[in-house]
């Protein structure tokens, strides 16, 4: 099975973390990440997809996808 995953948020060192640690954990980056600008806050977002293959398993809409 494919997984895909949408990992959003500040483009910080927080955010960059996170996306290291996926794809240690077997993700992979799926197309350029994203950024936008929040007038509100003042901060700029940004959005990475990721996708995984995993043998074995099927999917299903309750799976956490962050575990697999």
């Amino acid at each position: 099975m494919k997984l895909y995953r949408l990992l959003t948020g500040q483009d910080d060192a927080a955010f960059c973390h996170r996306v290291t640690d996926a794809l240690n954990k077997g993700w992979s980056l799926q197309g350029s990440p994203s950024v936008t600008f929040n007038a509100e806050t003042k901060q700029i977002i940004a959005a990475q997809a990721i996708v995984k293959d995993v043998e074995g398993k099927d999917y299903h809409p309750d799976m956490k996808l962050s575990e697999q």
